[in-house]
């Protein structure tokens, strides 16, 4: 179905008028008033959430002269990024504020970036996918360099920038050659037309490797992840929250989309690309994260390692494949919101806990943080019964179901690799004694966010239906994908 229906747009509609009306407002307020935007910015998360809901549909609509779908994944991927830019504007709130970064500026950035993952999401069309990565990627720049005191943070945006305009040059060179052969910029025609020829047309080929290329830097696969550990590092820790979870949830749509979507009749060539840069990420990303002091850089290359895992359950090419990819992601950006939640927690003012050493003894401290970053590490490290570990143990199955056996041997290796440098934080907090005894102070809805963040990854075994609920929305989503 083809209409030209705005209703359907109506979430992207709203999201960015408000992006536009929080920054004439902050032109308006003072210092202490700024905090009104904060509220104005959850309200329009909500708002979004509910007219979200309102149009959801279990058909597939096409609108915009096929540039824009509407279907069941698009309803529940977006409605996952609310719930996670909502965190992380409720783990910023503070950390912002403490270090003069409390201006409308972080709000719109983010809603502006929020707009492109919904337009990347909901794509249809090459040219419409492109503009809703250009405009995240575009808004991710100017976040990471936000802090405009900090050297390291405008050295990073420079470096994220530079490698980001070579991938989106590669990813519009790959659609351009899709374009030359197929004489179409939808994502259905592209299909249809390459369903007719042969799938080792030359041209095509070089399109495919452009475009998984480019798909692969915006993940941060390796061996185009050389931004990730500089970003992570350089850019202050809430702005690295946002970049490390809300887009990693958008980069699952975009393949989705594209490589599902559009060019599965070539899943033969593009699945042995993501076997490579699966084990290659999963390899490097464990190994080097082993030799990290600074927790933001091992969570970098941690999640470097996590793209690698979520790469299985595409490269499977099955329904059941992508249903554990979805879930995977989705439990990956949740993981990683209390990882870096907890970071901004033990950081105060004029102090950030960047390093290893600064988790020594926080469990003599405060215990209910420390059972708290402990279950976030063994969840991340795929220990059960936490959701990490089913995470983990679907995409592994999903690769045993294609007959890759070899392939699941090779990620548990990796996944046992990894799970050294989460132990070695719980070592640190339970084991060595605290080098600093100042209290750890946070917002009342701080610590209620924080503590929901972490028990919620062991909710699986403390009640089952929830993780048979939690899949079968992943089902649902995977189901709708013609």
């Amino acid at each position: 179905m083809n209409t030209m229906n705005l209703s359907l747009a109506l979430p992207e509609i709203f999201v960015a008028f408000m992006a536009c009306l929080i920054l004439v407002v902050d032109l308006f307020l003072s210092t202490r008033q700024r905090i009104f935007i904060y509220f104005l910015a959850q309200v329009t998360l909500i708002g979004a959430a509910v007219l979200t809901v309102q149009g959801m549909t279990s058909n597939s609509v096409t609108v915009f002269s096929g540039m824009f779908i509407h279907d069941a994944m698009s309803d529940i991927l977006k409605l996952a990024i609310y719930l996670i830019v909502f965190i992380v504007f409720a783990y910023s709130r503070d950390y912002i504020r403490e270090r003069n970064m409390f201006r409308g500026e972080f709000f719109v950035l983010a809603l502006f970036a929020m707009t492109g993952m919904m337009v990347m999401i909901s794509a249809a069309h090459l040219l419409s996918l492109y503009m809703g990565l250009e405009l995240l990627s575009l808004c991710l720049y100017a976040m990471v360099a936000l802090q405009r005191d900090s050297g390291k943070a405008t050295e990073a945006a420079m470096k994220y920038f530079v490698l980001g305009a070579i991938a989106s040059g590669l990813l519009l060179y790959g659609m351009s050659m899709l374009y030359g052969v197929t004489g179409d910029l939808s994502i259905v025609a592209v299909k249809q037309k390459i369903a007719t020829m042969s799938p080792d047309d030359i041209i095509l080929i070089f399109g495919l490797v452009f475009i998984v290329a480019a798909l692969a830097f915006k993940l941060g696969v390796v061996p185009f992840h050389m931004w990730v550990p500089d970003v992570y590092h350089g850019a202050p820790t809430a702005v690295a929250l946002f970049v490390s979870t809300a887009p990693k949830v958008a980069g699952f749509a975009i393949f989705m989309r594209l490589l599902v979507g559009g060019l599965i009749d070539m899943s033969p060539s593009w699945q042995d690309m993501l076997i490579v840069l699966a084990i290659l990420s999963m390899g490097i990303g464990n190994l080097v994260a082993i030799a990290q002091t600074n927790i933001k850089r091992m969570l970098a290359y941690s999640g470097i390692a996590h793209m690698g895992f979520f790469l299985l359950g595409i490269l499977s090419v099955s329904k059941t494949g992508y249903t554990a990819s979805m879930f995977y992601i989705l439990v990956y950006a949740f993981m990683t919101l209390g990882a870096f939640g907890m970071v901004i927690l033990m950081s105060r003012h004029g102090f950030e806990a960047e390093n290893i050493e600064d988790f020594k003894g926080l469990n003599q401290r405060n215990s209910w943080y420390a059972l708290l970053m402990l279950l976030l590490m063994i969840s991340m490290a795929g220990v059960p019964p936490t959701l990490g570990f089913y995470a983990k143990l679907m995409v592994i199955q999903s690769v045993i179901d294609t007959g890759m056996v070899w392939l699941a041997v090779v990620s548990v290796l990796f996944a046992v690799i990894g799970a050294f440098y989460y132990l070695r934080i719980i070592k640190l907090m339970y084991f060595d004694d605290a080098k600093d005894h100042s209290p750890i102070h946070a917002s009342m809805d701080m610590r209620i966010l924080i503590s929901f963040n972490a028990l919620i990854l062991i909710a699986g075994v403390l009640y089952k239906p929830f993780i048979d609920s939690f899949v079968g929305i992943c089902k649902v989503a995977i189901a709708g994908l013609s």
